[in-house]
């Protein structure tokens, strides 16, 4: 048995509000605003789809997701070194210095990572020539450093590009 609470400000897993991704980020909730998320389904021939899934929230902070060589069929793929499908889960937390903005910083914690293994996973629940929906979650490496951030209970509801 599951249960959902009535909070839609990110995190729970499950499912994501129409338009949004959400997740559970360092323990933090993340919740992506609508008019900044999107995915988008490309194809890179014999059968096979790259698809791009990417939200950020009012701070400016995102999440992105990248399947390469996928059927555009419903699956779970691994997040990891050693894997048939390349799935990539990144997170990038924006530091807006509003006084000079030119001195903003961004860190990207990013999923596999070198020796990594098995870092997460996402699961594609369904999916059709105008709507992609699902859940992930991986832990990134931050790309300037050697500290980890998990990314956990991510769902995300989106419509493709153009549909």
């Amino acid at each position: 048995l599951s249960s959902c609470s009535g909070d839609d400000n990110g995190g729970g897993g499950g499912s994501a509000a129409n338009g949004t991704i959400k997740a559970k980020v360092g323990g933090s909730n993340f919740k992506s605003m609508e008019i900044a998320s999107f995915a988008s389904k490309n194809a890179i021939g014999g059968g096979a789809y790259m698809i791009a899934i990417q939200g950020s929230d009012e701070e400016g902070n995102a999440i992105q997701l990248i399947l390469n060589g996928v059927d555009g069929q419903p699956g779970t793929f691994e997040i990891g070194t050693d894997t048939t499908i390349s799935a990539v889960g990144t997170y990038t937390e924006t530091e807006i210095n509003l006084s000079n903005p030119a001195a903003s910083t961004f860190t990207t914690w990013a999923a596999p990572y070198e020796d990594s293994g098995v870092v997460g996973s996402i699961t594609i629940s369904e999916i059709t020539d105008t709507t992609i929906k699902g859940t992930f979650n991986f832990t990134g490496k931050n790309q300037e450093g050697t500290d980890t951030k998990a990314v956990t209970n991510g769902a995300f509801n989106l419509n493709f590009q153009g549909s």
